[in-house]
């Protein structure tokens, strides 16, 4: 008869909720001996169905590349039990970079330029680890604490790949966010490093404009216009405060043929991410007067209403079925929860259009 497996105490207290997903719940923690403060994804095995390839990715490559950058998110523990995964992460108390821009009296290009350089050098970083990680995008970058100088990590390895140099392979896996993927990865071509380029050059537009630079009315006109690169710099409100040359940083990113695309190295040579961006111009408008605020506002409202659509669509196809009753009652709650939050987020969209329609007549 086998001897059973000695108790081990675990090393670490969980506290609040700081975020939920399809299949994992990110909780505050702290390490009992250290006294220390972490974030913990605790990811259902159960729910991770079907997922665990990519769950298991997601470790290998955060335990490859933690704490070789600051401004990469790094893997501090990890264990699992008989139910659940367990990734203890750095505690990220400073929220998304669409909050931190939506909560600063004022923005300029000079901060977009900045960020944008802390996001290239960090990419550049994982790039040269032979990490790929396919889903940048300002969702995925969190700042650090509350600090006017908090670090902004890249987060979220679920869709990384580690790149084979040796043979070069490329990857064929349709994955990411729409308004941020590359058109070698819709047109299913093989794709690799450049695609982190690529979606670095939507952010540079997006943290410049408020929008992306190819959102369109339907999903498919979309993608068109991405495997196309068709953008304009419009309307001219929102660009006339932005420099030439960081239209020309965009353009250079946002090339369709991935081998003529700029790499991370490239990138930070550009005379843009290379300029002084501590002064403002004389000539340089507060861009969030200008509207980018409200652009920022209608994405973050538009982009609860599109998380809480996936979720409740996920939950329904991990029960099999076309209503929830094999749900637990956690998962029932959040369903409804998120399904509250999809209708305010509506309501406030619709609240803003006709705002705005005020102020244009």
């Amino acid at each position: 008869m086998s001897k059973p497996a000695a108790y081990v105490p675990c090393a670490y207290k969980t506290g609040r909720t700081l975020g939920q997903g399809t299949y994992a719940v990110v909780k505050e923690c702290v390490h009992i001996e250290t006294g220390k403060f972490y974030a913990c994804k605790v990811i259902s095995k159960r729910l991770m169905t079907g997922r665990e390839g990519m769950v298991r990715n997601e470790i290998a490559v955060l335990k490859k590349i933690s704490q070789g950058h600051p401004n990469v998110l790094t893997l501090i523990d990890y264990f699992e039990t008989t139910n659940n995964l367990y990734l203890v992460l750095d505690l990220c108390t400073g929220g998304e970079l669409f909050d931190r821009i939506c909560a600063k009296g004022s923005y300029y290009e000079r901060d977009a330029c900045h960020l944008v350089r802390i996001i290239v050098a960090a990419v550049d970083y994982l790039h040269d680890q032979g990490i790929v990680h396919r889903d940048l995008k300002p969702e995925n970058l969190l700042f650090r604490s509350g600090a006017e100088d908090a670090d902004l990590l890249i987060a979220d390895f679920g869709l990384s790949r580690v790149i084979d140099e040796p043979t070069m392979n490329l990857l064929t896996t349709t994955c990411g966010t729409p308004g941020y993927m590359a058109p070698e990865v819709f047109r299913k071509t093989g794709h690799g490093r450049p695609v982190d380029v690529w979606a670095v050059g939507v952010i540079a537009y997006f943290l410049c404009a408020g929008y992306t630079p190819f959102d369109r009315d339907t999903q498919v006109e979309e993608v068109q216009a991405i495997c196309s690169a068709n953008y304009s710099y419009s309307p001219e409100e929102y660009w006339s405060a932005i420099s030439p040359t960081a239209r020309d940083f965009i353009d250079k990113c946002l090339v369709v043929d991935p081998s003529k695309r700029m790499t991370a190295k490239d990138c930070l040579k550009h005379p843009w991410l290379m300029s002084d961006t501590t002064q403002p111009r004389a000539e340089e408008q507060d861009l969030l007067t200008k509207g980018l605020k409200a652009k920022f506002d209608a994405k973050k409202a538009w982009r609860k209403a599109a998380f809480a659509t996936r979720f409740i669509n996920a939950a329904r196809q991990g029960a099999k079925l076309h209503n929830t009753e094999h749900l637990t009652a956690e998962e029932h709650k959040f369903i409804k929860d998120v399904e509250k939050d999809k209708q305010d987020a509506i309501q406030e969209e619709n609240v803003r259009q006709v705002f705005s329609q005020h102020q244009s007549d």
